[in-house]
This record gives C-alpha cells, structure tokens and sequence, in this order.
C-alpha cells in the first residue's frame, strides 16, 4: 500500500503546508514540572499551532470526497440496470465500460473512489496523531480529532461496501503502511468503533450539513449494522460465484446487529433534528441546501473552488437546450417513464420527460429524441420549475437525508420479523409521496420503496448487492426493456417503429447494445468492483484482487 499512502502525505503537506515543525507537551501545559512529549518525527511537521491550522488538517481529510460526489454515480448506478454512461463515444472507456459490465483494474472510477478513500483515511490519520501533541485546549482536541474519525469510518463504510476487505492503515506512520486485506468483520468492526466514539465527541446536530455531527455519526451507524448484518459475501464466497449467472444463497441474519441498526435509526428519527419535507421537490436545488431532511452531504463550491466542484449537476443533462446530444449518463429505458404514478410526487424530479427554461423554450427527453433524464441535480430557478441554461457544479451532494434513516429502520425491522414497524416507517415516506398507505409488507414492496425514493442517489447497486439480488435483477428487468428489442439495433425496423426518427438511430442503437451487454455479462464477480491501479495507474500491490478480475 506504500504508493498510495505515501501520496497521502504529499497530499496533505499541500493543504497544511503553512503548520511549521513543532512539538509541546499534550496537555498545552507550561508546567515545567509536566514533562514535554515530542511529535513523533513523521508527525512534527503537522501538529496544529492553531484553532485555524487544525480545521484545515481536519480538511485535508474531507476534501479528496468532494472528488467523488459524481463518481459514485458512474460506478454505482451505472453497474445496475438502471443507467447507461455515454461519458464516451467509444464503449471500452472507462464510463461505458463499467455499464456493459467490462470493468477492468484499470478503469478510472474505481481507481479514483479507492485511492482517493485512501487519501482522505491517511489525512485523517494525521489529523487524529497530530492533534493531541497541540497546545488546544481538551474540547477543541476532542472535537477535530472527532471530525477526523467520523471521516476515517466513513471512507472505510464506502470501502468495504465497494471492493470487500480492504487494507486497515490506522495510522500516518509510514512503517504502518500495508498492503494485506483485513477481513470483512474487521473492517466493520473498525468503522464501528470510529463513528461510536465520534459520535461521543461531535455535536448532536449542525445547521450546516457537511459538518459531521453525532446525528449524522448515527445515522451511518445505522446503514453499516444494517448491511454487516446480512453478512456481506467474503472473498472466498464472491470467488465460488464469480462465474455464476445465480445470485448467491442468503444466509441468516444477524439479529444483534440489525436490532442496533432499528436502535440507532430510532434514535436519529426521535432526535426531532430532522423532519421529511412536505414537498419532495423541495429536497433538492442549491437554493435548498442544507434543508430540514438532509442529514449529511458532501459540500461543493464548484469547478476550481473545492476539489473539484459536483459533476452530477451535468452528467445526467449534459447538454441543456440541445436534448439530441447525448448525456454522459441516462436512464437505461422507456420504462423509466412510467416507473412512478403520475400522482406519486417523487416522479416530477426523479424521473424528467422535459424541461423548460425562463425564455418559454422546452426540451422533450423521451421518445423519438431520448430517454429520460434524473432530474434531481439539475439546476434550477429558485421556484424549482425551470432549469437554467447553464449546469454550474455547485451543488451539494446530500448522502444521507431522514428517508434513508426511515427506510433503514422498515429494512432492518422487516428482517427481524417485526412487519408493523417496517410498514410504519414505509408508510411515513409514502404518505409524503402521496400515494396510498401499504396494508401489508412484502420484501418486493421494501426493495420498490428503495428504488422509487432514492432513484439516481448513489444506492442501487449497495442495495442489491445487499439483498443479493443483483444478477436476478439484471438478467430479469432488462430483457424486458422495450430498448432491448431487436427493432433498435437494425436500422430497417427501427424505421418502422411509430414516430421513429432516423437521425437518432445512432442513439436508441447504442443504447440496445448496452442493454444487450448488460444483460450477457452479468455473473457473480460484480458483487464486488477490482482492486484497482494507484491513482498513477500503476500496481498498488494489494493481493488478492477480487475474483474475476
């Protein structure tokens, strides 16, 4: 793990390079009778002087996720049968690659969410040493040290959930540096014990949502019990798959951990912090930041200000005004026209079949121009009704909002057998969707009410792989697509097809290939992403890879 995590510390010198060499005793004291304790000499030229120079070290370690806000979207939500990536014309890119499910070592997204995971771990591991040689006072140590390890179990949580075991660096020293694979319990035994005891040091809530905070350390909490609770597939069971058409068995759950994942939901819901909007429509949009659902999110000033700026405000409408030039990401169907009622609120930003702009000018985004188009990180007017001509990047990405906390909880109280609680919480969310209260729960209606909230919010591809049901979803869902149908590859019947336009052949045919792909190379080994190249696309010397790979 040396290339990488030595890149850790080239990474974070930038950020904190005005932190002079200094040492002082760990109390702050000028107590000559309280002996002084050194820095450790790959720490001296980190430790904060400063209230100022240990928030920027804390940030050191939050900054490399402001790169990853799109990029989850082209792993996650394109490796499903949701989403088609048109990032690149040529389909061995690395964008169409991981949608035709031809993902290699190579392929940037992964190498770009591991290694810069790994960047934010090393600088927060400076982060949580450097502190307490500093002369802050107690409360200020225990807060950003906090920070630090709320970030540290956050990046293991994406970690585990993406590419299974993965290396445990505790530590900014560099003889610590490692590239064996820690087991998947003792990866979540590790994101257990960071975002417990930062929860114990954080304050209960922030009004700025990208500031970690207790609630927030919960919420996570939550997700992680609920997902180490239907235990995860280890590299030995991902390696008896990996050529397997069949998804794998499920095993039985593990109550104790899934009735943490209810306890520690219940407690982020009855905190009264946060409250599901009225108007789902009101989630979304800069001019709603920091609203009364969201509960955590990756905070974005734009291209050249943060690291990067949030790519997903284009990539799913790529090209205002102009709907004939394809997006870098799109919906994979027709069928996504009609995946929600017209009465369910969530449809009008989950699901766009046009657009309109201030001038009076509409762009339709559906048959015989394209497909829909995920409409909440589209840029709107302050009213929410038109978008803007112009996609800025600065909109923040929300991660966690109180309907995922509900649907934690439905999901985690289902499992347990508990059914009444399960369709409370679901009917909570429903309710403010305004579509009927269910009766009854099934384990179908649980999975719908995840795709139909979060649709285009980064969870698909966790949820399957979490229910194990990727491979059935892809080889079910897609054959039946109406783009998967012949008439869309062949020039002479598309013609034929009612209101066909010829000049998008091009378009609908590029889409059936990829159907066709998705459905033809799905098999076992896509539960887990490769190991990837460094962030230099070289050997980052992590063995095993995952299998297939």
């Amino acid at each position: 793990m040396k290339s990488i995590f030595f890149r850790v510390l080239a990474y974070t010198a930038t950020v904190t390079s005005f932190v002079a060499l200094y040492s002082c005793d760990k109390n702050g004291s000028d107590d000559p009778e309280v002996p002084e304790v050194e820095a450790p000499s790959y720490l001296a030229a980190s430790v904060p002087k400063s209230e100022l120079e240990a928030v920027a070290l804390v940030n050191g370690a939050y900054s490399p996720l402001q790169r990853l806000s799109s990029s989850y979207t082209f792993l996650v939500e394109s490796a499903t049968e949701t989403t088609i990536s048109f990032e690149e014309t040529d389909d061995s890119k690395d964008g169409p690659q991981v949608s035709i499910f031809e993902t290699v070592p190579g392929n940037w997204y992964p190498i770009k969410i591991f290694g810069y995971l790994y960047v934010s771990i090393g600088a927060a591991n400076l982060a949580i040493e450097s502190i307490p040689f500093s002369n802050l006072s107690e409360d200020s140590q225990d807060l950003y040290i906090a920070r630090a390890r709320f970030i540290r179990g956050y990046d293991y949580f994406q970690l585990v959930q993406l590419f299974g075991e993965a290396p445990l660096i505790l530590s900014a020293d560099p003889a610590s540096a490692t590239t064996v694979r820690s087991s998947i319990d003792n990866v979540y035994k590790q994101i257990i014990e960071d975002l417990t005891e930062a929860s114990e040091k954080l304050p209960a809530y922030d009004t700025q949502k990208s500031n970690p905070t207790q609630l927030a350390a919960k919420t996570i909490l939550a997700k992680a019990y609920l997902t180490w609770g239907q235990k995860p597939l280890s590299q030995a069971e991902v390696e008896a798959i990996k050529t397997s058409r069949a998804d794998p068995a499920k095993p039985a759950v593990n109550s104790e951990y899934l009735q943490k994942a209810l306890a520690f939901a219940d407690e982020v819901i009855n905190s009264g912090n946060y409250r599901l909007l009225d108007n789902f429509n009101n989630i979304w949009g800069v001019s709603n930041e920091n609203n009364a659902e969201v509960i955590f999110s990756i905070r974005h000033e734009g291209d050249g200000i943060d690291a990067q700026g949030n790519h997903q405000t284009h990539c799913g409408f790529t090209f205002p005004k102009n709907a004939r030039r394809d997006p870098h990401l799109s919906y994979a169907d027709k069928y996504y026209e009609t995946a929600l009622p017209d009465n369910d609120k969530r449809k009008a930003y989950s699901y766009v079949t046009s657009v309109s702009y201030a001038d009076g000018t509409k762009d339709t985004l559906t048959w015989p121009v394209s497909i829909v188009r995920p409409g909440k990180w589209i840029h709107r007017s302050t009213n929410g009704l038109q978008a803007l001509d112009a996609q800025p990047n600065s909109i923040d990405h929300i991660d966690f909002r109180l309907a995922e906390v509900y649907l934690i909880k439905a999901e985690a109280a289902f499992l347990l057998g508990n059914t009444s609680v399960a369709l409370q919480a679901i009917n909570q969310i429903r309710a403010r969707a305004d579509v009927n209260a269910l009766t009854a729960l099934t384990q179908e209606d649980l999975y719908r009410e995840w795709e139909n909230e979060f649709a285009q919010e980064q969870k698909h591809w966790l949820n399957l792989v979490r229910w194990r049901t990727l491979i059935s979803t892809v080889t079910t869902k897609v054959p039946q697509f109406e783009y998967y149908k012949p008439a869309y590859g062949d020039l002479n019947l598309f013609k034929a097809l009612p209101g066909a336009d010829e000049s998008r052949f091009a378009f609908y045919q590029r889409v059936h290939k990829h159907l066709r792909a998705k459905a033809a190379n799905i098999n076992g080994h896509f539960y887990r992403f490769p190991i990837p190249q460094n962030l230099q696309r070289l050997d980052s010397g992590i063995t095993p890879q995952n299998p297939g790979y």
